[in-house]
């Protein structure tokens, strides 16, 4: 954005308004705060044309959100703009608890909510992967009365599909009125994200009948889902059907297949996708690169195939892309290589929490607890906030170094002294934190007061700790909740028949069989990552 020649302006409230504006849409931070030094030393009132809600609005689209919480109590009353723009600008730098913070104020201050501050709660929802916040900002739609609206209609449905509640997502997509592309299209992902590919499918082809055509978006949907699946072979014949009816993949379709192969650890068809696009012509981007490091980071010649990668995003320039150095600093995480990770994070040239989080989980899978302390301390002196997943990564730390005491204090910290609330992923590295330390009584009591749902992860951490150091007792009195749970992986289950079986216990050992077989859980075998050939990469 060109700098403003404000001696040449007549300083009146209309043209600081325009000047915002324009801030605001470019996402001009340092012209923003130009406007902002203009309105103090010329001493313009805030208060006209909502001037306060409209600074308020730019640092929050310019990720200036220090400024924005500083100037929003300031604000005598706040429009439903000023708080769309703090929900938005908290939601998308990952502050997702701080977003509803502000949703909950609007209600209180009497501000009447509109369909934009809905669609933005509801992407907070994701964020947090809350059901059940999702469900109480639907029945808030609908006591507005904003239900039938297109665009709220479309938000419902990501946040169900994306939060578990498919079966939720397909009542909204059943009763909305008009129904566009995106709403086809979302509740198609819906489906994909549960592994219900051939209801998308359906869907996909229902949606022609109606007379609506499917965009790229809807077509790289399927591809993804297809890539994931264990069927690489129907991956590659929808690819080849995209191609007949006449679209042209694009690199966001490349990109779809390539990151569904390596999340479904299928390297050498990554690859193999990967190969093919040079070849097209097609160039990769910046999101290729962050789907195939992860297929980097492991034993062999992954750490040589990922220093590769890291020449090709020198020579490139992506080098300086926050989210690409971080994708790097976890694939040197996972190869055991903390240094080059650590010099991958020294030349980020504005780093934000997720950099910051990458290495502080690095140097904790490392053993190297004081090392991620230390990072942890160092964030919030930069003036950062840590979010969920910081602390994820820290209790992570302490759990690996058996730093029982120094975990425990962390994870009382989070909601007293950072305003962060536990989820299911804190309350699980507590739960690992005691097994990996031996102190399974501690562990199991932590679960029996625990106010989340006994989850997989939960119980597979502490059957392991219980199969470990020798507490079947402990694993047994966790049998009836576990047996009640609808596991969709085989670790729990598979766990606690060996448990049994180790007692000679084969009538438990045939129940626990039986409810997998019931449930159609499957141990699959065991897998590697395939060492893939350097010469596969032909770069430009």
């Amino acid at each position: 954005m060109k700098n403003w020649a404000f001696s040449q302006l007549i300083y009146s409230p209309n043209d600081f308004a325009l000047c915002l504006h324009k801030c605001l849409k470019s996402k001009a931070l340092r012209p923003g705060m130009q406007v902002h030094a203009m309105l103090l030393t010329t001493g313009t009132s805030m208060n006209i044309l909502s001037l306060s809600s409209k600074l308020v609005g730019m640092y929050a689209s310019c990720s200036g959100l220090k400024s924005a919480r500083l100037l929003f109590p300031k604000i005598k009353h706040p429009n439903v703009f000023a708080f769309n723009w703090m929900v938005l600008g908290l939601a998308y730098n990952g502050y997702y608890h701080d977003a509803f913070v502000y949703f909950r104020r609007i209600r209180k201050l009497g501000v009447v909510g509109n369909k934009f501050t809905f669609s933005i709660v509801l992407k907070a929802c994701v964020g947090l992967m809350d059901l059940n916040k999702g469900k109480q900002v639907h029945a808030m739609v609908c006591e507005m009365g904003f239900q039938n609206d297109v665009s709220i209609g479309n938000a419902l449905v990501d946040m169900y599909g994306k939060c578990g509640g498919i079966g939720y997502a397909r009542r909204v997509f059943d009763r909305m009125p008009e129904r566009d592309v995106a709403s086809w299209t979302s509740m198609i992902c819906g489906f994909c994200n549960v592994g219900k590919i051939e209801r998308a499918m359906a869907l996909f082809e229902r949606m022609k009948v109606e007379g609506l055509e499917p965009n790229e978006f809807t077509w790289n949907a399927m591809i993804a889902a297809y890539a994931r699946s264990s069927d690489s072979s129907k991956a590659f014949a929808f690819f080849e059907r995209m191609k007949k009816e006449g679209f042209v993949p694009d690199l966001i379709a490349w990109n779809a297949m390539i990151s569904g192969f390596v999340q479904n650890r299928k390297v050498m068809e990554a690859f193999k996708v990967f190969r093919e696009m040079l070849v097209s012509g097609i160039q990769p981007n910046q999101v290729t690169i962050v789907a195939l490091l992860p297929a980097c980071g492991s034993a062999g010649s992954g750490i040589k195939l990922g220093r590769e990668i890291h020449g090709f995003i020198f020579r490139k320039g992506f080098d300086h892309n926050v989210f690409i150095a971080s994708a790097l600093i976890d694939m040197y995480s996972k190869s055991g290589s903390f240094i080059d990770a650590q010099n991958v994070f020294d030349k980020i040239p504005c780093k934000n929490v997720a950099s910051w989080n990458a290495l502080i989980d690095c140097y904790g899978k490392c053993g190297m607890v004081d090392a991620s302390m230390e990072l942890f301390r160092k964030m919030q002196e930069e003036g950062l906030q840590p979010n969920e997943v910081t602390f994820t990564c820290v209790l992570s730390a302490c759990s690996h170094s058996g730093s029982v005491q120094k975990g425990l204090e962390i994870f009382k910290s989070m909601k007293e002294c950072y305003g962060v609330e536990a989820g299911i992923l804190h309350y699980a590295s507590v739960v690992d934190l005691f097994c990996r330390s031996g102190r399974m009584v501690e562990a199991y009591e932590f679960i029996k007061v625990m106010p989340i749902p006994f989850t997989e992860s939960i119980a597979g951490a502490f059957l392991n700790g219980c199969n470990v150091h020798g507490r079947r007792d402990l694993a047994k009195m966790m049998e009836e909740g576990i047996m009640r749970m609808q596991l969709k992986g085989p670790g729990g289950l598979v766990t606690l028949s060996n448990i049994y079986a180790a007692d000679g216990k084969w009538e438990e050992v045939g129940n626990v069989r039986k409810a997998m077989k019931d449930r159609d859980v499957h141990k699959k075998p065991g897998s590697s990552w395939l060492e893939k050939p350097a010469e596969i990469l032909e770069w430009n």
